[in-house]
């Protein structure tokens, strides 16, 4: 009987009627029941039969029968809900990182590029009913990952991202963004979105981020720049020593804001400036309220009526009553 809900609960007021019924059928049977006056009763043992004690159980039973059909016309049932979620609008996402020597600087525990990779991951995860592509650059650019729904795969692209001679030092800039543009341009999803990554200024790259965010504009896509650095001087990477290690030493932090608020303007995004762990979360975050995804639910349910069964029993109890009422108790006074 769990979990059980009534169609018709109004029905129960009805029980606020059984001690009228219940007066009634004491009434009744002290109408039907014969009575004899006598002037004594010393010659008479006051023995009763088992039959006259059962008796009153008619009218119990009588009762009990209203009392489960008063149940049955609330009609009880449960409920088994089941839903199932259908994304009406997605989003296609691509996230240019930089990918540059100076991703190391220390300012950023344990760095820049790994706090990255650590909000981007999050960022991913709830990110469920949308597609996500990755785009790497430092001088140059490449796709690391295509825009696609399947998590695992971006999840693994984002893991894997590090500093490498695979693209030649540098910040392009136009190179990342360009690239990013050019896996969503025929994307036929409700909003595109780049969310564009640097540490610093372009100084590389044959394409102008300019030129960039003009065809991302062109094609209906929203850029979301973030300067990713601390306000001043940071630990960073200056050059590789005799063993093969890189050297650091504090140097001053130059990020191209100027460029990166334009590139946001132009294209209806907006620019931000993570100084620090939380800072990033913080932004990656709010891109994801900014972000929404339309998605329709569908709730499923299955009643199952109980009311059958209380419907039932009540008739039963009504057979019993009238068939004893009419057989052992016919003639019974």
């Amino acid at each position: 009987m769990e979990k059980i809900t009534f169609l018709n609960p109004e029905f129960f007021w009805l029980f606020l009627l059984m001690p009228v019924a219940i007066a009634w059928l004491f009434w009744k049977r002290n109408q039907q029941t014969a009575t004899l006056k006598m002037s004594s009763l010393q010659g008479f043992k006051g023995s009763e039969s088992l039959l006259a004690k059962l008796k009153p159980g008619l009218d119990v039973l009588r009762i009990l029968a209203l009392s489960l059909l008063i149940v049955a016309l609330a009609r009880p049932r449960t409920v088994d809900i089941s839903n199932k979620t259908k994304t009406t609008k997605g989003i296609d996402i691509v996230v240019a990182v930089d990918v540059s020597g100076s991703m190391l600087a220390k300012d950023f525990k344990p760095n820049r590029m790994e706090a990255l990779k650590r909000v981007a991951a999050v960022f991913v995860d709830e990110r469920p009913n949308d597609r996500i592509g990755l785009v790497v650059y430092a001088s140059e650019a490449y796709t690391k990952s295509p825009v696609t729904s399947d998590k695992a795969v971006i999840q693994e692209a984002i893991k894997s991202i590090k500093y490498d001679n695979v693209l030649q030092d540098g910040t392009g800039i136009g190179m990342g963004l360009a690239t990013a543009v050019n896996r969503l341009k025929d994307s036929k999803a409700k909003s595109k979105v780049v969310i564009l990554l640097t540490d610093g200024v372009n100084n590389a790259g044959f394409i102008e981020p300019e030129t960039a965010s003009d065809i991302a504009q062109q094609y209906g896509i929203k850029v979301y720049t973030i300067g990713i650095g601390t306000n001043g001087m940071a630990e960073s990477p200056y050059a590789i020593g005799p063993n093969g290690q890189l050297l650091f030493q504090m140097m001053k932090v130059e990020i191209d804001e100027k460029l990166m608020k334009n590139i946001a303007l132009k294209t209806g995004g907006k620019y931000f400036r993570a100084t620090s762990n939380d800072k990033l979360a913080a932004i990656y975050n709010e891109i994801n309220k900014l972000e929404t995804t339309e998605i329709e639910e569908l709730k499923f349910y299955d009643y199952d009526e109980k009311f059958r069964f209380f419907a039932l029993l009540a008739g039963l109890l009504l057979l019993i009553e009238i068939g004893l009422r009419n057989t052992v108790y016919r003639s019974f006074i």
